[in-house]
């Protein structure tokens, strides 16, 4: 069959003078609109995900106990960046970018829907289709981003910069919208407003396709027929495997939901154990290249440290502000939900601001170590914040000042900001040229062991107090970040390229 001119485009990015908005390509609307969807549906969702687990069961919840909807909201973080992994994978093999984003969006949309559903069955469902989409998407938006600019064009940097700003406004409002609806209607009410988000997401994604560079072509680095046949044949036959077994499993009651997340925790320490043996001893990784490997273990493992401390603004933190804090400002009446959009507020506020320091600082500026090593004591700070409004009560009916957990919101953007530029800028160069297209992988895989481990540590939440279980969390992702710095000498020597 004859290919038409438009199959035959060349994947290329737009023309040089594309500068359509705000100086930048169309095709960076379309994405940057996508990623605000989808975080307005991923984070507005998260935000009320643990709540409505602790919730009682008359309220419309789940009737879990703190720790336990702590630790299955983590799990569930844990199993979106394993799959996201796969993800980075299949769009080079077999979907392409393009095609494996709209699949992961329908999938999303599909999983919002089904957790509006008000049943358990629906939500666990629900649950597993948002998983394998944001797997598919998350990891390869950021691919589709890259392709709008040629390699020397200069607009490449602040069009990451709208592109991230896109991300920081969708988590601002996502919670805002789901958290008003959770407190006033329901739950699943909430989680519609999810769906409806990413459902937009989508409509807007494809209006503006033909903006998307290679939009038409298949994955960059496509299988042959037979492999690829063979590939999505596995693909299908393992994962109705997998269901097949674990259903059986949870009928005989061995696979119950504290095994189904230690299983979850294990996978998350073992993939990138396995993933950094590969590199470690694979004969097209040069010496010089192997060398660099070494420090950047030293960064991945101060990026666990932090996002474990982030992560729990969505879990342990919001049953903190539910319970112990109050819910009231300037008179104000408001949703606890409605804190986790203080993140996103600090983030799209301090980013534009971090940014302008550094230009001004120039080769004065900290090392990347450093930065990151900043960011990862401001995320322990977050956490030894809320010893002080949790300490020195007699019991748990107390309400602290809504400004605590908003000083404490402020403290871990910022840490955000700089642990998060900079480790993706350190992994992208650090990273082996053998590896070079699944570098991606390994910042996921770091996303996905911090939630392994807090998916472990929080079930300690409401066993013990909350003074210890802030305290001590917090003093170790301070003593974490401190040891990086002192690190700096040899990380400084060893990370070259990296500045």
């Amino acid at each position: 069959m004859s290919r038409t001119a438009a199959d035959t485009e060349p994947a290329q990015p737009p023309p040089a003078d594309d500068h359509a908005f705000f100086g930048q390509p169309r095709g960076l609307m379309t994405l940057s609109g996508l990623e605000v969807w989808e975080r307005f549906s991923f984070l507005g969702m998260q935000a009320i995900l643990v709540l409505y687990f602790a919730d009682t069961v008359a309220n419309g919840g789940m009737g879990m106990e703190a720790g336990t909807a702590a630790s299955v909201s983590a799990a569930y973080g844990t199993l979106v960046y394993l799959v996201s992994v796969a993800g980075g994978w299949l769009a080079d093999r077999i979907l392409g970018s393009y095609r494996a984003v709209l699949y992961g969006g329908v999938l999303i949309a599909c999983g919002h829907y089904a957790m509006a559903v008000p049943t358990d069955a629906m939500t666990w469902v629900g649950l597993g289709l948002i998983s394998a989409g944001t797997g598919l998407l998350k990891p390869n938006v950021a691919t589709m981003v890259g392709k709008l600019y040629r390699t020397d064009d200069e607009r490449r940097d602040a069009g990451f910069a709208l592109y991230y700003m896109g991300i920081n406004i969708g988590a601002f409002l996502g919670p805002l919208i789901t958290g008003w609806l959770g407190d006033h209607a329901s739950w699943h009410w909430g989680f519609s407003a999810a769906a409806f988000g990413m459902t937009l997401g989508l409509v807007q994604y494809v209006a503006g396709r033909r903006h998307l560079a290679g939009r038409k072509h298949a994955a960059e680095f496509a299988l042959a027929p037979g492999p690829m046949r063979r590939a999505v044949l596995l693909i299908v036959v393992g994962a109705v495997v997998v269901a097949a077994v674990a259903t059986a499993l949870a009928l005989a009651g061995w696979l119950t939901m504290d095994r189904f997340v230690d299983v979850l925790t294990l996978i998350s320490v073992i993939a990138p154990v396995v993933y950094f043996a590969v590199m470690f001893r694979s004969p097209r990784v040069t010496h010089e290249e192997r060398g660099r490997l070494r420090p950047y273990v030293v960064l991945f493992l101060a990026s666990v440290v932090f996002n474990f401390i982030l992560f729990q603004a969505y879990s342990t933190m919001m049953l903190l502000a539910s319970a112990n804090a109050r819910t009231e400002i300037f008179g104000f009446h408001f949703p606890a939900s409605w804190y986790a959009s203080a993140l996103g507020a600090f983030e799209v506020l301090l980013a534009p601001v971090v940014a302008a320091v550094w230009a001004r600082m120039g080769t004065r500026q900290p090392h990347a170590s450093n930065k990151i090593a900043i960011g990862v004591i401001l995320g322990g700070l977050s956490f030894l914040l809320m010893v002080l409004p949790t300490s020195g009560h007699t019991g748990d009916t107390y309400k602290m000042a809504a400004w605590w957990i908003v000083g404490s919101y402020l403290l871990l953007g910022l840490g955000d900001i700089l642990l998060e530029t900079s480790g993706m800028s350190a992994t992208t160069k650090l990273a082996p040229k053998a590896f070079a297209s699944q570098t991606m992988a390994l910042w996921f895989l770091s996303l996905a062991l911090a939630n392994g481990v807090q998916a472990q540590i929080v079930k300690l939440y409401g066993e013990v107090s909350n003074p210890a279980y802030f305290g001590v969390n917090g003093a170790i992702a301070v003593v974490a970040g401190v040891a990086v710095i002192a690190a700096a000498p040899w990380l400084r020597r060893t990370m070259h390229p990296v500045h």
